[in-house]
């Protein structure tokens, strides 16, 4: 970790203070008419998620941290543990299905995704922009509406209901938006 001066601290600047990890969101540099100049920083704790503004003054250090991101592999699912590798020494941990989030019904065996650690510890972890999916289940298609765009409900192999255009059929893969769970493409 290297020490950095309070002006020092932009958006995206991760530092150690009080304790804790914190990730500063927002920064405002101040020069008020009497008095020192200051940078008045919104923080949030990566681990916990609450958020403070402090103010740092051009004299005041602090720790930067920089955080480690690794390729792990997803291997599987056990009730509400995932299970994944380390690409590098093949080490494996678990994580819950909570920390995790909603792209948990996102994953794939083998799926490869990169997970951000700092001091040996997940943080977070950043699945592939897209994934392939099977439909299992289609809507049949309504004739007569053709003069607006129209989308149709369907089902896929992971229990996502999306929407979909009326071309898509049970059976057929597609490529899935993993942010926000929608329709892209069909897949190659």
């Amino acid at each position: 970790m290297a020490k950095i001066n309070g002006n020092e601290i932009r958006p995206g600047t991760m530092i150690e203070f009080e304790g804790g990890l914190w990730l500063a969101v927002k920064t405002n540099k101040v020069k008020p008419g009497k008095g020192g100049a200051y940078n008045q920083v919104e923080l949030k704790n990566v681990t916990t998620g609450t958020k403070l503004n402090q103010r740092f003054r051009s004299d005041e250090t602090v720790e930067e941290v920089y955080l480690e991101k690794r390729d792990f592999q997803f291997l599987f699912a056990s009730g509400d543990t995932l299970t994944f590798m380390d690409m590098e020494n093949y080490d494996q941990f678990e994580l819950s299905t909570d920390f995790v989030g909603d792209q948990a019904q996102f994953l794939q065996d083998g799926m490869k995704t990169l997970v951000t650690m700092y001091e040996g510890k997940p943080l977070g972890i950043s699945l592939p922009v897209q994934v392939t999916l099977t439909v299992t289940e289609a809507d049949p298609v309504l004739r007569g509406g053709t003069a607006a765009p129209s989308y149709k409900s369907a089902v896929l192999e992971n229990g996502l209901k999306i929407q979909v255009p009326p071309f898509i059929e049970a059976g057929e893969r597609i490529v899935v938006s993993t942010e926000d769970g929608t329709y892209v493409r069909r897949a190659d």
